[in-house]
């Protein structure tokens, strides 16, 4: 499967948990919903070309809602930060 960054990362996944994860203490995470194919290394690739951070860990599940990644920053990096370019945080 070879897509874009912008084909991988549907869109961000915004609840109260997920805003709560986005500080260092907390787990310096970002949470999107991503295309169900998507593989671990395509998610961190497009996050990292997207929002020029540098991942450590991503984190997968299926729900109801379709793919689930939960995206682990390295340190250095503030998800905070990388969340202000999507204007939706």
């Amino acid at each position: 499967m070879a897509r874009d960054a912008y084909g991988i990362i549907i869109g961000p996944w915004i609840t109260e948990k997920a805003l709560d994860n986005r500080s260092p203490e907390r787990g310096n995470r970002l949470e999107f919903i991503v295309h169900l194919d998507a593989t671990k290394g395509q998610i961190a690739d497009a996050v990292e070309e997207l929002f020029e951070v540098k991942v450590e860990k991503v984190n997968t599940r299926i729900s109801k809602h379709g793919k689930h990644a939960s995206v682990k920053l390295s340190p250095g990096f503030d998800a905070e930060e990388a969340a202000l370019k999507l204007g939706a945080f």
